[in-house]
């Protein structure tokens, strides 16, 4: 795959995203990235590193470690494998214009079958060694609509040791390679801080309990009752 689209849709001398060598012809797997972007609207660009380029799905709602969740992945251009380091800010007005976070690296590995045939049958099991995802997944090519008819898969987490139904995209909102939250990174970078920070999700504080009082309690008045005293009669004088 070339990287054509990708360099068309951006000015690189406005935007700080790597233009990208010119992909060499090898076929082996390699880096896995997943990128938080909060741009028009908040998503997650997960990337295989193939053929030298990274082949990239955007997800809107990003993976999820539930086997019985399904997550919609959208098919985008190739982007140069330079681009997995990108952490900053797309000028507003620009083609993506907002906050990136590398949210997730590491490395995968296919399972089974060639990478290039399962690409092409739409139906591509791998393994991801990263920093916040682990284990078996698969990309599934769906029926899509329109001009989304073959771009249209899933992102599905297998039954492992690393399934949990846990959300952890809410667990570890912040970058794999900085530490940082979207907010953090746009504030360093002259970006949209408040647009950035709706996509900074951060876990519920624990609930605070009640603790049964320890103070001693004011001895309450008795209702009146008659008296239980044996009553004596006094002598006649």
């Amino acid at each position: 795959m070339t990287l054509k689209t990708y360099r068309e849709k951006r000015n690189f001398k406005t935007s700080p995203e790597p233009a990208g060598k010119n992909a060499p012809s090898a076929k082996s797997a390699g880096i896995y990235v997943i990128q938080k972007h909060r741009a028009s609207q908040l998503h997650y660009d997960f990337r295989l590193e193939y053929g030298g380029t990274l082949r990239s799905w955007a997800v809107p709602k990003g993976p999820s470690l539930d086997p019985s969740v399904k997550r919609l992945a959208m098919q985008v251009e190739d982007h140069p494998v330079e681009y997995a380091r990108f952490e900053g800010v797309i000028p507003e007005g620009e083609y993506g214009g907002g906050t990136v976070m590398v949210w997730d690296k590491g490395t995968w590995t296919p399972e089974g079958e060639d990478i290039g045939e399962a690409l092409k049958k739409g139906d591509l099991k791998f393994t991801l060694k990263g920093k916040k995802l682990h284990g078996s997944w698969v990309l599934v090519r769906t029926k899509g609509y329109g001009h989304n008819a073959d771009r249209s898969w899933l992102l599905i987490k297998h039954r492992d040791r690393y399934a949990s139904q846990q959300d952890i995209t809410t667990l570890q909102p912040k970058s794999a390679i900085s530490g940082r939250l979207l907010a953090d990174i746009a504030r360093e970078n002259g970006g949209d801080v408040a647009k950035a920070a709706t996509g900074d999700s951060q876990p519920s504080p624990p609930t605070k309990t009640s603790r049964p009082s320890t103070k001693r309690r004011k001895p309450q008045p008795r209702p009146n009752q008659p008296s239980t005293r044996p009553v004596t009669a006094k002598n006649n004088k």
